[in-house]
């Protein structure tokens, strides 16, 4: 399958999928006049990578869990389990850091409202 259509199979530019090859996460064969040629097993790893960078991962860290792309890692593989402990454990710091700052700006509007409010 060339790029064109792996990318519309997976619901990605072609550009995602050389960018997904340049950092290291995918290795496509090439054709005879240089084409790149996407095996099943091409597509299914570009899928884990696609759903990874979507749950927010980056490709460093997609990097680091290269045993969990292929086929015979797709299950429990090394590392996996750990690295999306982490990777949740900072999403829920994120979640709190967030609530902070809405409380923070819930509270200064309430604080800058009822300043007009009384300046009438």
């Amino acid at each position: 399958m060339r790029a064109k259509e792996a990318a519309q199979a997976l619901g990605i530019t072609q550009r995602m999928l050389r960018h997904y090859e340049k950092e290291g996460l995918l290795e496509v064969a090439r054709s005879a006049n240089g084409y790149r040629t996407y095996r099943a097993a091409d597509l299914r790893r570009a899928e884990r990578i696609r759903d990874f960078i979507a749950t927010g991962f980056s490709t460093r860290e997609i990097r680091g869990m290269s045993a969990c792309l292929s086929d015979e890692g797709a299950g429990p593989c090394a590392g996996g389990i750990d690295k999306l402990t982490e990777k949740l454990e900072h999403i829920e710091r994120l979640k709190v850091e967030l609530d902070d700052k809405h409380r923070a700006i819930l509270e200064r509007l309430v604080f800058l409202k009822s300043g007009l409010e009384a300046a009438e």
